[in-house]
């Protein structure tokens, strides 16, 4: 797996696209707003004379769909009724590996203006959009030339699979991911890989971001402490256990599911504060976990979920749009209908039992110099 070139969410705004079935993302930035409105008016305030009267702002893993407007729509919208002084224009990144559906973003501008127009008026900005393909784990900006960076469910992904994984060799068997069966020694190197991936991104970020320069970061986390069960850990064991069945059938053959490896890891808050500490480049204006229901449709705080079965469904949608190209890519087409079916009523099942949800950890930090 090259995950530079694999790891995009699906494509277009048909019904399985992750254009379609990105809510959950959705009341991420909808959670996290008052985070992002404050980042943005500090930056603001604290913009530097070298560069009057402008704001560049990136958006890293930007993907498709309302949500990567929905967040230029916040900071427009800040910029415009919440700082004193305007400013002359803003500059927005949309950035993500060259896989991601850049043209359905493009297609999507000419409609987005005219709805930013008719809501802000005469207090709108100047604003200019681009796409910037590329790995967040690599530089992306010259230094010192950005003001805010903003991520949404990211950066839980890795930059790859750990080489020994990668490498073919079966020491994870049957899972994905960790799960309860997981060795040892696999679960360090996913912890080693996040440990490299987090704080290799901090420092690049750090390069690039101005004096006073902010990010807001948000990522799906762990709140169990045990890392074998992990919440994220139920979500993909649920997945690999569809592809089990697979197996049984002998529709998909052992060694591809032994050596399918998902390029993630979900940290602890604690994990994540002592690798900010350790880098010394930021200082911590905000941590916090939260919690998702694992159906992106189900806006209630209860402890039950209402409807198992079409929750089940709502769950493997999203899971779908998410992991589909890298599903079809390491075992085929041919399976996707099925395997995600199985997995739909494999989530109704566990949701019977208890329900579940996603942490989520979101991140405020502020450059030093």
């Amino acid at each position: 797996m090259k995950v530079e070139q694999d790891l995009h969410m699906s494509r277009g705004d048909g019904e399985t696209s992750y254009a379609a079935n990105s809510r959950l993302q959705e009341k991420a930035i909808l959670k996290t707003r008052p985070l992002l409105h404050k980042a943005i008016e500090e930056v603001h305030a604290s913009l530097s004379l070298s560069s009057p009267g402008k704001m560049v702002v990136a958006d890293l893993g930007c993907s498709s769909g309302p949500n990567t407007l929905l967040v230029i729509s916040e900071v427009l919208g800040v910029v415009a009724n919440h700082c004193e002084q305007s400013l002359a224009d803003v500059q927005f990144f949309l950035n993500d590996l060259p896989g991601n559906d850049f043209n359905l973003i493009f297609q999507s501008l000419e409609l987005f203006k005219k709805l930013t127009t008719k809501e802000l008026g005469e207090a709108l900005p100047p604003y200019y959009i681009v796409g910037l393909p590329g790995s967040f784990y690599t530089r992306l900006f010259p230094d010192r030339s950005v003001h805010l960076f903003h991520s949404s469910y990211c950066l839980m992904w890795r930059s790859k699979v750990p080489d020994e994984l990668a490498r073919g060799a079966v020491v994870n068997a049957g899972n994905m991911y960790i799960w309860e069966t997981t060795p040892p020694s696999v679960v360090e190197l996913y912890q080693k890989q996040f440990q490299e991936d987090f704080s290799l991104f901090l420092a690049m970020r750090h390069s690039e971001l101005v004096s006073g320069g902010q990010m807001v970061l948000t990522f799906l986390g762990r709140k169990n402490r045990d890392v074998l069960r992990g919440e994220l850990s139920y979500m993909w064991g649920l997945l690999a256990q569809a592809l089990q069945s697979l197996v049984q059938e002998g529709r998909v053959e052992k060694e591809k599911l032994d050596t399918f490896n998902l390029p993630f890891y979900s940290p602890s808050v604690d994990e994540v504060k002592v690798l900010v500490r350790q880098s010394e480049l930021f200082d911590i204006n905000h941590i916090k976990l939260f919690e998702s229901n694992w159906d992106p449709h189900d806006d209630t705080d209860d402890d039950v979920t209402l409807d198992s079965v079409w929750s089940g469904v709502n769950v493997a949608k999203s899971i779908r749009a998410v992991l589909e190209p890298l599903i079809a890519r390491h075992f085929g087409k041919c399976i996707v209908d099925d395997l995600f079916d199985m997995c739909a009523h494999n989530v109704a099942k566990h949701l019977e039992q208890v329900k579940t949800k996603y942490p989520v950890i979101v991140l405020s930090l502020k450059a030093r110099r």
